[in-house]
């Protein structure tokens, strides 16, 4: 089997690693708004189990930034995903 080519997997892992860092602009939007309206989030939870996937698939790929852009783009929506089920019970209480 052959494996990507490092600049492939440099490429592949920038696009990760700057997509995580995207979210986390969402996480910041969430936490400053308090509250979570106008958007489809079990998406996002689709995305994350994909990531932690991958996150499995990348070594065995020997690929290592994409497995490190896999990490923060991971951490990024698993956060994300925690503060809408956060703020959305938060909404329900009251």
């Amino acid at each position: 089997m052959e494996v990507a080519m490092p600049w492939a997997d440099a490429v592949n892992g920038l696009f990760e690693g700057i997509t995580g860092i995207a979210a986390l602009f969402n996480c910041y939007k969430i936490h400053k708004d308090k509250e979570v309206k106008g958007i489809v989030w079990e998406f996002t939870i689709f995305y994350t189990l994909w990531g932690l996937w991958n996150l499995y698939y990348y070594p065995s790929l020997n690929q290592r930034f994409s497995f490190i852009g896999g990490i923060v783009i991971v951490s990024a929506n698993a956060v994300w995903v925690g503060m809408v089920v956060y703020y959305r019970s938060k909404s329900k209480l009251n």
